[in-house]
Parts: structure tokens; sequence; C-alpha cells
């Protein structure tokens, strides 16, 4: 049998605003009804009654929950087999360093996990694998995708702005990964799902064509976290991370390496998302009136990043995954990429 003949999809997907009041039901209904339950820092006092009351409703039972702020592997294997053997589901509820300790926690365990993201920074609620400090460095571990996703977006909405940008950023990158990953498979390097390709096609377009007035509307936060949401379910049917990373995630994971505080994922991804578009010549019009019209460049000009990061960063993507082939993997194209952060009129000014 080939990697793709069997894939994982979630079997509870509910984005929607109040949907942790249906928490209890959807596991109930899946009689998941004894689980372990992670919430993030500080989350316990914001939704810890709310989710406690649905699950009580419907006859699910807490085994054991916590506040969690790690994500050491060591001390997610601890966590994990630690874990009463009793339990039916592993609940993660907050931003993206619980969701990954929780998803990699229930992976170990064979567990169901359930993802409950408090903010749309990433797509990382969706995918099948975690990122871990693994010998004190970030790394990227296999995990499973999610059993259940649900997303409050009541919640979303009281989450600091820059969560929401953050997600913008990520979501766009979508359009020069793929670029990235037909360019890679035509030169022999890797070799193209269709179907991958459909679905984070079909996920981002209609993401960069919702119609909205503010980014906090409700039509815009479901249509982003449904497109976030498809971008992991594409990842599954590739087995890997080609349809929604390329050159533009290796820029960012370059600037977690250079700088002492890096920004927001997204925030990263979504300014070398832009810059790749343009080395691509692809869709850079696009992807730049999304940036612009919701208010994400104007963010970024607050931050005081720096061309000279950005610079570096470049140079040292291709190392970050040699294995791979990019447009970033050859030098010309990095050549142009640097020649636009000293000389693009938008990066002029959200740059330093």
């Amino acid at each position: 049998m080939g990697k793709n003949d069997s894939i994982s999809i979630p079997v509870i997907l509910k984005v929607g605003p109040n949907a942790l009041d249906g928490l209890g039901k959807c596991l109930a209904d899946e009689d998941l009804k004894q689980v372990v339950i992670y919430f993030g820092n500080g989350l316990i006092d914001l939704f810890g009654m709310k989710v406690m009351e649905s699950l009580k409703e419907s006859g699910v039972s807490v085994l054991e929950y916590r506040e969690l702020d790690t994500v050491a592997m060591e001390d997610i294997i601890t966590l994990a087999f630690s874990m009463s053997n009793k339990a039916k589901a592993v609940l993660a509820i907050g931003g993206g360093k619980v969701i990954d300790a929780g998803k990699y926690a229930a992976y170990l365990r064979g567990l169901p996990f359930i993802s409950i993201p408090t903010s749309s920074s990433s797509d990382g609620f969706s995918s099948a694998s975690a990122s871990l400090l693994v010998g004190g460095r970030r790394t990227s571990v296999p995990a499973k995708l999610a059993y259940g996703i649900i997303v409050d977006t009541q919640v979303i909405r009281t989450a600091p702005v820059r969560f929401i940008y953050s997600g913008i950023g990520d979501m766009v990158s979508k359009i020069t990964a793929l670029y990235d990953w037909v360019y890679e498979a035509g030169h022999g390097a890797s070799v193209l799902n269709d179907f991958a390709v459909m679905v984070a096609k079909k996920a981002v377009n209609s993401f960069v064509r919702t119609p909205y007035e503010s980014i906090q509307d409700e039509v815009f936060l479901k249509e982003l976290l449904d497109s976030l949401s498809m971008s992991g379910i594409a990842n599954e049917i590739a087995g890997s991370s080609a349809p929604t990373s390329g050159s533009e995630h290796l820029i960012s994971h370059a600037l977690d390496k250079i700088l002492e505080t890096p920004q927001l994922h997204g925030i990263q991804v979504g300014i070398a998302t832009y810059i790749m578009a343009k080395v691509q010549d692809h869709r850079y019009v696009r992807i730049n009136k999304v940036l612009t019209d919701t208010g994400f460049w104007d963010y970024v000009a607050t931050l005081g990043m720096r061309k000279e990061d950005m610079i570096a960063a470049i140079d040292m993507a291709p190392s970050i995954k040699p294995h791979r082939h990019t447009y970033l993997h050859e030098e010309q194209y990095r050549r142009e990429a640097k020649r636009l952060v000293m000389e693009d009129e938008i990066l002029q000014r959200v740059l330093v």
C-alpha cells in the first residue's frame, strides 16, 4: 500500500460562535467520556468554568486538568506516561505551545486528540506535527492529525489582534509554498500530490476572496480558521508539510534562530511570503492587497524588524531544510530576495 492509501481527517470539526458551549456534547457523541485537559497559561481562569460545565452537562468526566507551559520533549514524555489509563481523549485549550504539547502526549499514548485553539496565529492546531524543544532546540516532530478541532470564534475575537495578523500571514503563505512545491517537483526533488495541491489551493483561494469589513467579523474569522484547518488536511494527504510550507517558512525558521526574541510565526511568514511571491513573480499583487487591506503591513511597521536580519535569514534559509529545492535553494533567487529587502517600496516602509 502507498503512504496515501489511507489518510486521517478530523471526526469533529466545529468552528463558530460559542462552540465551547457544545464541547461536552461533541465528546459524548463520540463516546469520549473520560478526558485529560491541558490549558495554556492563565486560561483556566478564563475558560475553565465554561469548559467544565459543558462537560458535566454531557456526562464527560475530567480525570485530570492542569495549566501547561512547556514544550520540552522530556517533560511531555513524562506527562504522557503519567496519564491515567482510563483516559479516552486528550484535550488542549490555548495557543501553540499547549496545543503542541497535548498533541504529542496524545500521540505517545495512542489517544484521540481534541485541538481547541484560543487564537488564530497559525495552522499548527490542525497539523500532524508538533514543535517541541529537543536538546534545547525547537524541532518539528511527527504526531497525529487532531481527532477533533473545536474553535470558538467568540474566543478568537477576544485574543490580541496580533494573533489574527499572524494567522493571516500563515494563511497567505500557502500561495508561495505551493509554487515552491511545483518548482521542487520540476527539479526532481519532490513528487506532487495533485489532491493535496487542490485542497491547499482551495483553502487559500477561499480565504483571500472572502468579503469583510473588519478582520474581527464573524465571516472573516470563520473563513480564516476553516482555511487553516484545511491546510492541515492538505499536509496529511501529501504526507509532508510541502503544500503549506516553502521558502517563506524557511526564512521564518531562520529568523527564529537569528533573533533573540522572534516575532509570531505567522508575522514572519507573512513578510517572507510577500518577498518570495515577488521572487517567484506569482500572485504578489493579491498577497499585497490582503496584507494591506487587513492592516497586516501597518502592524508590521510598528515592530522595528530589521532588514539586516531578514537578509541573514534569506542566506541561512536553504540550510534549514537542505534536502528540499525551493526557490531559495538557488543563489540567483536568494540574491533577488535580498535585493527586494533593500529596494522594494513596501519593505522600505515596514522594515528598518
